[in-house]
């Protein structure tokens, strides 16, 4: 069950040739659009991929771009009755113009004010009917309004009462809204900020910063991504490292997506957690070849690692 902001990203791809008369800026001619799923749709598309069944739960805007959303989501299989329509938000689209690679300019759409009661009740409602199917719980926040303090303990609640374990992909400076989480899994940056430590520069760094998120929210596990030095599996008592695997990098979007994507769905699996890791260490390697947010699948896991 992945609970998040979902969004959508739309990319424009053009040539550049001249500037504008009108502003010192480069005229683009449009050569082709396409359109994924964003956000937490991200994490949903690379659960797919490694062989999931997903069922999906957040709030959209009552208008065409979420209506794209879910028409995407169930022509992939994907469960949505736990998607809420919300009148008076937008849903989330950041349209973004390439000209060859390089990204010229990001242009975002959206409603980031906390979900009122009445839609909160009514998520917690659908929650209740459909979170017994799930194996695992994913909590993937992007700060878009859903994961306001009340009603993530009342979506760990929730999990919690089912006895399912819940995988968290924080943001924001509040840790302590995921309290009860199974997982936690910033990257070194959102780690810092939310321990509120200048710079995690090296092993003790990282241990001193993971303590105060264990005080604030108890959690078993932090797995912290550290971009080109791999990750690391922290908990109270004792810290890993599982160096990158990675052969050459071109683009880290939505690398953090596929390590959330795999930790949980190898978890789901039946596997530990360190084992789960290693492999969504392997996952994170091959999507971070491709530009843009990229998926990997198991035999493609299996083949990096018979690689090394």
């Amino acid at each position: 069950m992945v609970i998040g902001d979902l969004m959508i990203d739309h990319y424009i791809w053009g040539s550049a040739t001249r500037l504008s008369p009108e502003a010192p800026v480069p005229i683009v001619n449009v050569k082709n659009e396409s359109t994924t799923l964003g956000g937490a749709g991200n994490v949903v598309q690379n659960l797919v991929a490694l062989g999931a069944n997903v069922n999906v739960a957040g709030v959209i805007g009552d208008d065409a771009t979420g209506l794209q959303l879910i028409a995407i989501m169930e022509n992939e299989g994907v469960k949505t009755d736990a998607i809420i329509k919300d009148k008076s938000r937008s849903t989330t689209i950041k349209t973004r113009v390439l000209v060859g690679s390089h990204q010229l300019v990001r242009v975002d759409r959206e409603v980031t004010d906390p979900v009122s009661g009445k839609l909160e009740d009514e998520l917690i409602t659908r929650l209740r009917a459909n979170i017994g199917e799930a194996d695992i719980v994913i909590l993937s926040d992007y700060n878009k309004g859903l994961f306001a303090p009340g009603l993530t303990q009342r979506i760990i609640n929730i999990a919690t009462e089912h006895k399912k374990k819940v995988v968290v992909d924080p943001k924001g400076l509040n840790y302590e809204k995921y309290k009860g989480a199974f997982i936690i899994k910033p990257n070194r940056k959102e780690l810092a900020e939310a321990a509120k430590v200048e710079k995690i520069s090296s092993i003790t760094d990282l241990q001193n910063a993971a303590k105060t998120i264990f005080l604030q929210t108890g959690t078993t596990y932090l797995i912290v991504t550290l971009s080109e030095e791999g990750m690391a599996i922290v908990t109270e008592q004792t810290s890993k490292l599982l160096p990158v695997k990675a052969t050459e990098v071109f683009d880290v979007t939505g690398a953090g997506d596929t390590v959330i994507a795999a930790i949980a769905y190898f978890i789901a699996a039946g596997l530990q957690v360190e084992e789960a890791c290693e492999l969504a260490n392997h996952a994170a390697a091959i999507v971070i070849r491709h530009i843009g947010s990229a998926t990997t699948t198991i035999d493609e896991i299996i083949k990096d690692m018979d690689g090394h």
